[in-house]
C-alpha cells in the first residue's frame, strides 16, 4: 500500500487531535508532513516529535523561537515558521490530503491556499463555507481539489447521497430533502427564563461530544447547526427550502437523505469524530478508527423532536442568511464570533449573543463581496461593530 502524505492545520485543536489518532492507528498507510498549531506549543511538541513533520508552524516569532529550542537536538527533520507566512506554507506543503481544522474565520486563506492545490481537502473548518460559499466552491471547480467533509453531520449526508448525486440536481438523483441531526446542546430542556444566568463552564459542558470552547457555545445556542445548514447548502447545492434540522438528543443518527420514494438514509455511529475523519481519509476505503461499534440493543430507543427557535433564535438567523445570500453569511459568522469571544471571556451574558447577530445582519444586511481581500474587510468591519456594540451590554456574566 502506497503511503499517503497528510497536512493538518490546527492540529491541536479536537479535529486536530482526533485526526492525529486516527494516523497514529495507520502508520502504514499515511506520513505527516506538515503541523500548525497556533498557541499551544506544549502539545505541538510532542505531536512533532512523535510524527516528525517537515513544517511546524505557530502563532508568532516567539513561539516560534520556544518550539526551536525544544526541538533543537531531537534529530527531526522540522522546520519552524510562524504566522501567516508559516500558515500559507504548511497549506501549500506538497501533501496529497489537507485537513482543514483551524477554527472560525482564520481558517478561510490557508484553507483557499490548500484547496488551489488541487489535492484532497478534509474540511472540518466550516466557516470556509460560510463566509465565502461562493468564493470556496468557485476555486474548487478551478483547481480540481477534491473536497470531503469531516463535520459529522456532513459526513453522514455524503454518505448516504446516491452514486449518481450531482451537486444542486438533487431531483435529477432522486433526493427530496436533507436533514442535519442536532443534540440540542447542554440547554436543550432549559426554559426560557434561566438562560439568562448561563456561564461559559456551562456552556462547554456538551453532554455527548467533546469539543472546543468556542464550538461547545455554538452548540449550545444551536450557531452550529446553522453554519452546518450554510455548509450544507454550499457542499451539496442545496436550496434552502430542502434543508431540515431535527433535535435528535443521543447524537446516534448523524443525519438523514430522505428520497422522492419515501425512502430515508441515515448514518449512525458513536458520538465520536474519528469515525468521519477516517472516512474522509481512506475514501472510498475503511480504516479502522479506534471507535467501539454501536450497540442498538443497549441502546434502546432513538428520540427526535423539532428545534425550539424561540429559545434558540440563532438557527433561524442562519436560514435567515442563507435565503438572502451575497455576504450575509460572513456577517453572521463575524458577528457570532464576536460574540462568543465576549461571553467565553464574561463580558456578555449568554442570550444576548443572538441580539448581536440580529443587529449585524439588520446593520449589514445587502452588503456583498467580490473577492477575498473584500470578504475580510467586511468581516473585520462587521466585528467592530459587534464589539462596539457589546461594549454597551451592561452587567456581563460573573
Amino acid at each position: 500500500m502506497a503511503v499517503t502524505t497528510v497536512s493538518v492545520l490546527g492540529a491541536t485543536g479536537s479535529i486536530g487531535t482526533s485526526t492525529l489518532d486516527v494516523l497514529r492507528r495507520n502508520p502504514y498507510a499515511f506520513r505527516v508532513v506538515a503541523l500548525t498549531g497556533h498557541g499551544n506549543v506544549d502539545l505541538l511538541e510532542s505531536q512533532c516529535r512523535e510524527f516528525a513533520p517537515e513544517l511546524a508552524v505557530v502563532a508568532d516569532a516567539e513561539r516560534a523561537a520556544d518550539l526551536r529550542q525544544r526541538l533543537a537536538g531531537a534529530g527531526l527533520p522540522t522546520e519552524v515558521d510562524y504566522g501567516a507566512q508559516g500558515l500559507d506554507a504548511a497549506a501549500g506543503a506538497d501533501a496529497q490530503i489537507t485537513v482543514a481544522a483551524i477554527v472560525g474565520a482564520a481558517g478561510l486563506r490557508p484553507t483557499l491556499t490548500a484547496v488551489a492545490r488541487g489535492r484532497r481537502i478534509l474540511l472540518a473548518n466550516k466557516e470556509s463555507l460560510v463566509m465565502g460559499g461562493a468564493l470556496f466552491m468557485a476555486a474548487v471547480e478551478r483547481s480540481g481539489a477534491e473536497l470531503l467533509p469531516v463535520d459529522s453531520e456532513h459526513n453522514a449526508i455524503f454518505q448516504c447521497l446516491p452514486g449518481n448525486f450531482s451537486r444542486g440536481r438533487l431531483v435529477d438523483s432522486g433526493v427530496s430533502r436533507v436533514v442535519l441531526t442536532a443534540s440540542g446542546g447542554p440547554f436543550r430542556d432549559w426554559a426560557a427564563d434561566a438562560l439568562e444566568g448561563v456561564t461559559p463552564e456551562q456552556a462547554c459542558a456538551h453532554p455527548n461530544w467533546s469539543m472546543g470552547r468556542k464550538i461547545s457555545v455554538d452548540s449550545a445556542t444551536l450557531m452550529n447547526k446553522g453554519l452546518e445548514v450554510i455548509e450544507a447548502a454550499w457542499l451539496f447545492g442545496v436550496e434552502p427550502a430542502h434543508l431540515d434540522v431535527v433535535i435528535h438528543p443521543q447524537s446516534i443518527v448523524h443525519s438523514f437523505v430522505e428520497y422522492a420514494d419515501g425512502s430515508m438514509l441515515a448514518q449512525l455511529g458513536n458520538p465520536d469524530m474519528r469515525t468521519p475523519i477516517a472516512h474522509a481519509l481512506a475514501w472510498p476505503r475503511r480504516i479502522p478508527a479506534g471507535v467501539p461499534p454501536l450497540d442498538l440493543v443497549r441502546l434502546g430507543q432513538l428520540e427526535f423532536r423539532a428545534p425550539d427557535t424561540t429559545r434558540f433564535r440563532c438557527l433561524d438567523f442562519a436560514f435567515r442568511a442563507l435565503r438572502e445570500g451575497g455576504a450575509s453569511g460572513a456577517i453572521l459568522n463575524a458577528a457570532n464570533e464576536a460574540a462568543v469571544e465576549a461571553f467565553l471571556q464574561h463580558r456578555m451574558p449568554f442570550t444576548r449573543i443572538a441580539d448581536i447577530i440580529a443587529a449585524a445582519l439588520d446593520e449589514f444586511g445587502g452588503t456583498d463581496a467580490a473577492d477575498l481581500d473584500a470578504l475580510l474587510a467586511l468581516d473585520r468591519d462587521v466585528r467592530s461593530r459587534a464589539r462596539a456594540m457589546i461594549a454597551q451590554c451592561a452587567g456581563g456574566v460573573q
